[in-house]
């Protein structure tokens, strides 16, 4: 971010927002449905749950999906007016290939 670098932070930023989304516990259909008012819980902090613990295998295919995904998509923008974004998802998939190589960079 400190070096202005738009295609490397937005790279980053969606790929930490699918790490955050990985991370969320599920949400059965009975929590869905939720309970009567006098049996729902009180104080602070009661509806908090404790969130999953990625391994580094699984960060490190979450983040390779996210490349793959990236390629996908500028394979499929052939149009001349979409030559841009195709570039763009490229340049990010090589930010994060980058980031996989050498976790320092970043």
């Amino acid at each position: 971010m400190r070096a202005r670098d738009k295609t490397a932070v937005s790279a980053l930023r969606s790929t930490l927002a699918v790490l955050d989304n990985a991370e969320a516990v599920p949400v059965g259909a009975a929590e869905l449905r939720g309970v009567a008012i006098e049996e729902a819980p009180v104080g602070v902090g009661v509806t908090e749950a404790a969130r999953r613990e990625l391994t580094e295998q699984h960060i490190t295919d979450l983040v390779r999906a996210e490349v793959e995904e990236r390629l996908m998509l500028a394979a499929q923008f052939t149009a001349p007016a979409q030559a841009d974004r195709a570039i763009r998802l490229r340049e990010e998939a090589d930010v994060l290939l980058r980031l996989l190589d050498d976790p320092g960079t970043a």
